[in-house]
């Protein structure tokens, strides 16, 4: 008898007994769970029931008080529901990397849908070939990224694609839906798919729609722009007859103060869906964003390419124009004081900065020229930093963009919207994370934390939803939305994808000041039938499969 620990030092009652006194070929089942709560992920209300496995699927649900099985769990009244689906991920390469992909296996997710915002492997067959020949914890989905398309037919500019580039990019996407894509993402905040108008789009994600592809979209504009963005998204859907994905729908505060709030954009979904439009939107349960530094940038600016827009940054002319577009931009048209909202998850610059702030940055390297590079400033009080203005700050950006960049942390949004949107029947829940390397940068914390966050705070905590619903939000809906038939509900034939987790225990410990901490309250994860997370630690298997979407 194994006795499994939760959370911090608490214990629930729980055993796995291995099968001493019958072998397998006596057991009715390979591994039956006992005396669970057991949420379906319909959002119904939680029922007792046992649940068998058999050969990676679910056997059986109901009272099996009768039956015998290789290896059983007593789930001790914990919370019995399918594995999380996480639609919106960027594990792409980092699970070759790291194949256990903790972060998201301790969280209860057993299931991913990476490529997503434009980026993606182009090469579908080859990257689901290596995966499963190498092995992973979970199991893998991808969409075809638009932006990957674009720089495989044109490069990474601005300009429209012309006759050959056409073909190339169509026969890419056609490709990607025959090796098993599950549909085509965009990134229209990124280069090179910024610059491509509807029409690009449209046609492309009609190759997409002939193999019934779903079209995922992280839109053109999330703040002042935002409505205007969701109309875009709909235009595609519409114009293909495709289901749409909103990626990690958000309110931010420069939108909500001239809007009004996510009830106006959250509007603009519901008028869609009325029209028979099948919008679906996904949410990470934070009050900050994730992206690269060079989205501050005008559009300009990278239009010829990463290169080149090192270059301009570095002429005279061309840095004098972008400091007063910057101006302009984030002074004028955004009235910000300071860009202190913008934090560094990680950069190659000045790593020594990870953590820190745009303000601080521009700070620290102030100080450094009026003291030396030796000065130690992090002893020093905040209040003997040195003042700096907006156009220090922009000056740092260009640098560290010119040095290679920077992963970033913006503090835009407020929590009342957060919650606001967290209530929408329609919009689910995912993480916007790829594999974290434990301990590198300073990341988002959503990468460790989503599902256990809306179980803790979201649900035990603030009673935002219930814990029914919550659960529906992370498995049935992007099932439904993603055409995933065989999984996202507890049911007899399903893939036995399963949490088994303490809904008073479970808690996401990872915060924007210390990231690197995986969520805890999770008894067991199992990936088709087989444990990869026992107690709140991985065991090392890995059962994943990956997923070659036919429609």
């Amino acid at each position: 008898m194994l006795t499994w620990k939760i959370g911090r030092g608490a214990t629930m009652i729980a055993a796995i007994m291995l099968g001493a006194a019958t072998s397998p070929a006596q057991s009715d089942y390979d591994l039956l769970i006992r005396n669970g709560r057991v949420i379906d992920g319909t959002g119904s209300n939680w029922f007792y029931a046992d649940v068998a496995v058999r050969d990676g699927k679910i056997a059986a649900i109901g009272d099996l008080a009768g039956s015998t099985a290789t290896e059983t769990i007593d789930a001790g009244r914990a919370v019995v529901a399918p594995g999380f689906i996480d639609v919106h991920t960027h594990a792409d390469g980092g699970l070759h990397r790291q194949p256990l992909a903790e972060n998201f296996t301790r969280n209860g997710v057993t299931t991913i849908v990476t490529g997503n915002c434009g980026g993606s492997e182009i090469d579908v067959k080859g990257y689901f070939d290596r995966l499963d020949a190498e092995g992973v914890a979970l199991n893998v989905s991808t969409l075809i990224g638009h932006n990957s398309i674009l720089r495989s037919a044109k490069g990474d500019k601005a300009g429209a694609l012309d006759e050959a580039q056409w073909e190339k990019a169509r026969g890419i996407a056609r490709k990607a839906m025959e090796e098993g894509a599950v549909g085509m993402s965009t990134g229209l905040i990124y280069v090179p798919g910024k610059y491509s108008d509807t029409a690009e789009i449209i046609e492309l994600q009609k190759v997409v729609a002939e193999f019934g592809g779903i079209y995922a979209t992280h839109m053109r504009n999330e703040a002042s722009g935002i409505l205007e963005a969701i109309d875009e998204a709909i235009e595609v859907a519409e114009a293909t007859g495709s289901r749409v994905q909103i990626s990690h729908f958000k309110m931010p505060r420069l939108a909500e103060a001239k809007m009004g709030g996510s009830d106006v954009s959250l509007a603009r979904v519901y008028e869609a869906r009325a029209r028979g439009i099948e919008v679906w939107v996904d949410q990470y349960p934070y009050t900050a964003s994730s992206t690269n530094i060079g989205v501050l940038f005008p559009d300009w600016v990278q239009a010829d390419g990463g290169d080149e827009a090192k270059k301009k940054l570095q002429q005279p002319e061309t840095r004098k124009r972008y400091i007063e577009e910057m101006r302009q931009s984030h002074e004028v048209a955004n009235q910000r004081k300071d860009m202190a909202y913008a934090q560094i998850a990680s950069t190659r610059a000045y790593p020594e900065f990870n953590g820190l702030n745009l303000k601080e940055v521009a700070q620290v390297l102030k100080l450094r020229a009026e003291k030396g590079n030796d000065v130690d400033w992090r002893s020093l009080p905040r209040e003997q930093w040195p003042a700096v203005t907006m156009d220090d700050q922009f000056e740092v950006i260009a640098d560290i963009y010119i040095k290679g960049g920077a992963g970033m942390v913006y503090h835009t949004m407020d929590e009342s919207q957060v919650e606001n949107i967290m209530r929408s029947p329609l919009v689910g829940v995912a993480s916007d994370s790829g594999v974290r390397a434990f301990g590198e940068g300073v990341p988002h914390p959503r990468g460790y934390g989503t599902n256990a966050r809306v179980l803790g705070r979201y649900v035990r905590e603030r009673k935002i939803i219930t814990l029914e619903d919550a659960i529906r939000k992370m498995t049935s809906m992007p099932a439904t939305a993603f055409r995933f038939r065989d999984r996202g509900l507890l049911r007899e034939g399903l893939v036995a994808d399963i949490v088994i987790f303490d809904p008073e225990k479970v808690t996401d410990n990872a915060t924007f000041e210390d990231p690197h901490h995986y969520a805890t309250g999770f008894k067991a994860v199992l990936v088709n039938g087989v444990p990869v997370v026992t107690d709140d630690e991985v065991t090392g298997k890995l059962p994943g499969k990956t997923i070659r979407w036919k429609r």
